[in-house]
């Protein structure tokens, strides 16, 4: 039995395992973890701290925000060596890339081989270099993805309308966002479609900013893009909201979000999961290393086993773009206003 089963089964045994777990654990020594966020607090630090809570498992969490800023780096690495937790959790590709480094290029120096991490929110772990295999990740690091996968994404995308060519735009200091891109032009190989990419504009300081954006997305409906796909993003998803949608929808340009956090933007649809969820399933990774004493080298690194196909139906009705009649057995429908189950 797979761990992503496992967990599906601990969450539905909670109940009434809780009385012996607190039995069990209520004199244990709190789990110290050290979470690391990149843009603060989100429903995943929520659902992660939630499942702790309903299994009784004793923690204490040290929380520090890189608010999307590297330089902070070296002093949260100074701290853990200094403190000592017993697992470092981290939120996405560019911390986890700065706690641990590219498996080809760690510096023991900068980064830590000597704790267990545990990441979460990481769209590709293989591709970004993180692990070299989800099954076996084969060093001191572990975690959850929270996109299906770029095929299954294009897929829903073509369920919806069809079409041959889309536009994206990301993040270029992101390393979780160009390797996405490059994923999805190999899909877009793949499955005959043409990918229009185009990076955020960065400023003096070489910090990404949003201005541009807008015209981007003219440019790209310009370029005969059928689709502007939202990738998992950390910037883009702070902006889309202000910005990117408002732009895709004055050009009548339908939008597919990669992750929860983009449809609550107001994007038309997209395959996603619930980051509650995917909090609660990263502290199950934690449980897994600490208390059932597994080395995270020999955890799989997993993602949830199903995803929800989301329909903004007030998005699709300013679009003139209503869903095929078949999606509607399928699929999770949305309000604009605060993009909640209807």
């Amino acid at each position: 039995m797979n761990l992503a089963r496992r967990f599906l089964l601990a969450l539905a045994a909670v109940a009434v395992l809780a009385p012996l777990a607190a039995d069990a654990q209520v004199r244990a020594k709190p789990l110290r973890i050290y979470a690391i966020t990149f843009r603060g607090m989100t429903d995943v630090e929520k659902g992660f701290q939630d499942y702790f809570a309903a299994r009784k498992i004793p923690v204490e969490i040290t929380f520090r925000d890189l608010n999307r800023d590297a330089t902070r780096m070296p002093g949260f690495i100074e701290e853990i060596r200094r403190t000592r937790p017993d697992v470092i959790y981290t939120w996405g590709t560019s911390v986890t890339l700065g706690v641990v480094g590219a498996y080809d290029a760690v510096d023991p120096a900068k980064h830590i081989t000597d704790i267990p991490v545990v990441f979460t929110l990481v769209a590709s772990p293989v591709l970004a270099k993180i692990v070299t295999d989800l099954k076996n990740p084969g060093r001191n690091v572990t975690g959850v993805f929270h996109v299906a996968s770029t095929e299954a994404q294009m897929r829903a995308m073509a369920s919806y309308r069809p079409f041959k060519s889309i536009g994206v735009l990301y993040t270029p200091t992101e390393q979780n966002s160009v390797v996405i891109v490059d994923e999805l032009r190999a899909v877009g190989k793949k499955l005959g479609f043409t990918v229009y990419a185009k990076p955020l504009n960065l400023d003096a300081a070489k910090k990404v900013t949003i201005e541009g954006a807008p015209q981007m997305v003219r440019d790209l409906k310009a370029q005969k893009a059928e689709w502007l796909y939202l990738p998992p993003d950390s910037y883009l998803g702070t902006q889309a909201k202000q910005f990117v949608i408002p732009a895709a929808m004055e050009a009548g340009l339908p939008t597919f979000a990669s992750t929860e956090q983009l449809m609550e933007t107001g994007a038309l649809s997209g395959l996603v999961s619930r980051y509650h969820s995917i909090g609660q399933f990263t502290a199950y990774k934690v449980e897994q290393i600490l208390l059932n004493r597994i080395p995270a080298s020999r955890v799989p690194v997993e993602t949830l086993t199903r995803f929800s196909l989301q329909v903004n139906l007030q998005t699709a009705e300013a679009l003139k773009l209503p869903p095929p009649l078949p999606m509607f057995n399928y699929a999770e429908f949305l309000t604009s206003d605060a993009a909640k189950p209807q």
